[in-house]
């Protein structure tokens, strides 16, 4: 029963992976793409270490470390790398109103 849900858990995983890759594809900027990438990276690998912690419950204390470092990381590096990428290339396209939102005082 264990290794059916581990199964499952794995197929929805490989799903989430492929949806990152069709949004990495479809999404029209930088910025729109880091997020399509890295929800579903993040919940897909999540998934996917859920399906080897029940196919393989020995490893599951290593697992769960991963998962805790995999869902620190990722939010934390795909934020800064946003901001990178709007400090440098689009602050002033996306900028109408004269107020920049990362710094919050006018230009």
């Amino acid at each position: 029963m264990l290794s059916i849900i581990g199964y499952i858990l794995g197929s929805l995983g490989v799903i989430l992976f492929f949806i990152s890759g069709i949004g990495l594809l479809r999404m029209p900027d930088t910025l729109t793409r880091m997020q399509a990438a890295t929800k579903a990276s993040t919940l897909g690998s999540l998934l996917v270490i859920l399906c080897i912690a029940c196919l393989m419950p020995q490893w599951a204390f290593k697992l769960i470390v991963l998962a805790i470092f995999i869902m620190i990381t990722n939010p934390i590096s795909s934020s800064l790398l946003a901001r990178t990428t709007y400090r440098r290339f689009y602050k002033d396209l996306y900028n109408t109103s004269g107020v920049d939102a990362l710094k919050g005082e006018e230009k």
